[in-house]
């Protein structure tokens, strides 16, 4: 349960509209949720979900595919859209795709980031600081990119996109000034020798989050490169998430982008 959620449903028991019986029935499965211990001998459970995860990062669990069956996706996913609050799986397969397609014909699906989205009953409505713009610096980091961009949108934040503007043809990246000033987060995503964050950290004053790809030639090292590249950056405040991690990068984003300033207190 999303912390809007349950904060209106604290307000009715308050005001009268709900008995605190009712209200204690529509959050006794908050904490955990067992999953699969029925079909299971032993019964023991393949997945137990945290429906409380929303109303302490602002956003709820996730569910990562890779390694999961179709039918373990399917039924988690099934758990969480049972409460209202939609959900989000990334590192779906093609198969994974396919049953979660079928199970659920209003998700949204995206092929190159591999993720399956079901917009939550009530939609997402936090305060941001401005738009989230995901820079990737070739057409090969699009599925980290993507990964990025979709997780970003699903947990409420405006976002933009800018594909394909590397340093080895740096202009293409500053034509692009006015969308770079615009961005509250960048999310830059990069492979080869990794260079883009620095170069975008050097041109905006926004928080600038790296994340190292595993495209490139041999000496790449499957990423390695670029992570210390990035970790390595002369651009000052430079973040750096781990290799491939568009997801984790989303998700940095996100908690700067609700760093919504304050009203200013009347005198």
């Amino acid at each position: 349960m999303r912390g809007d959620r349950l904060r209106r449903l604290l307000e009715e028991v308050a005001a009268g509209r709900v008995e605190p019986a009712a209200a204690f029935e529509r959050i006794a499965w908050l904490p955990v949720e067992e999953v699969g211990a029925d079909a299971a001998d032993p019964p023991v459970p393949f997945a137990r979900i945290d429906h409380h995860r929303a109303a302490r990062n602002g956003y709820p669990e996730v569910v990562f595919c890779q390694g999961k069956t179709p039918e373990q996706v399917v039924e988690i996913c099934r758990r969480l859209a049972e409460r209202g609050d939609g959900f989000l799986a990334t590192r779906a397969d093609e198969a994974v795709r396919a049953a979660l397609a079928a199970a659920f014909p209003d998700a949204a699906v995206s092929v190159p980031g591999r993720i399956v989205h079901l917009p939550p009953a009530e939609p997402i409505d936090v305060p941001t600081r401005g738009p989230i713009l995901v820079v990737s610096a070739g057409t090969s980091d699009l599925p980290v990119a993507e990964e990025a961009a979709w997780t970003a949108r699903a947990f409420g934040n405006p976002v933009e996109r800018l594909y394909d503007v590397g340093v080895a043809a740096i202009h293409r990246l500053l034509r692009e000034s006015e969308a770079l000033r615009r961005a509250a987060v960048l999310i830059v995503v990069a492979g080869m020798e990794g260079a883009l964050p620095s170069v975008v950290g050097g041109l905006v004053s926004a928080p600038v989050i790296a994340v190292p790809t595993s495209v490139g030639y041999g000496a790449s090292f499957g990423g390695l490169a670029a992570l210390l590249a990035m970790l390595n950056s002369c651009a000052a405040g430079v973040v750096v998430v781990n290799i491939d991690n568009g997801f984790g990068a989303a998700c940095a984003a996100t908690r700067i982008n609700r760093l919504v300033p304050a009203p200013a207190k009347q005198p």
